[in-house]
């Protein structure tokens, strides 16, 4: 996990910021990325890609990781912004405001990053920035960019099912489980449905 950044500190590189998102195939709510910039020789044990870790894990890593990181940036893309520039466009924004926010965080502490490795996107911003295809799984600044997106994301969720209980977004996430389906195509899209995802809903097979 720590080979691609170990070889950029072996060129010189120091402040090296992962960036990964969550919430892209969700059918409602924001899509969040996270960037962080984060000491490799701190390692935090049992750091991996989000979607390998339990709920419980998650939560625990994600204060961890807040407290170690030298800076952290989130960014958001809500329902409305998917369905004006579509997903790939709204996660790359999220991604990119991320980044300037992880930035701001940094230059606070008077850091400046050096390079910046994405999960499989490309981003352009001021700083040299690398895509990395598996990213979250060959990346340990991105995989402490996946807990974090995803844990912030987690608690939207939360507080989006108490808005809209009937969904039960709290337990699916707003994925498109059986579930969620179900309760969309009964009751219809809430304000936070993604209308560019479920533009097919009478003709779903619930």
């Amino acid at each position: 996990m720590f080979e691609i950044e170990r070889d950029l500190l072996d060129k010189g590189y120091k402040y090296i910021v992962g960036v990964d998102e969550a919430g892209r195939g969700a059918l409602c709510g924001d899509v969040v990325a996270a960037a962080v910039c984060i000491d490799i020789e701190d390692y935090i044990e049992g750091v991996k890609d989000s979607k390998k870790i339990s709920e419980k894990k998650r939560e625990l890593f994600y204060d961890e990781i807040a407290e170690k990181a030298f800076g952290y940036g989130i960014g958001r893309s809500d329902s409305k912004r998917v369905d004006e520039i579509n997903i790939k466009n709204a996660t790359k924004e999220a991604m990119f405001d991320a980044i300037e926010n992880c930035k701001k965080n940094l230059i606070e502490k008077g850091i400046s990053p050096d390079i910046v490795l994405v999960d499989a996107e490309e981003i352009k911003n001021d700083t040299e920035t690398v895509s990395v295809i598996k990213g979250d799984q060959l990346c340990y600044t991105i995989s402490c960019a996946s807990i974090m997106a995803k844990v912030f994301r987690d608690r939207l969720c939360i507080k989006w099912h108490e808005e809209y209980p009937a969904y039960n977004i709290g337990k699916h996430k707003g994925y498109g489980t059986k579930e969620h389906r179900g309760a969309i195509y009964e009751l219809g899209p809430s304000p936070i449905h993604r209308k560019t995802f479920i533009k097919n809903v009478a003709n779903w097979k619930i």
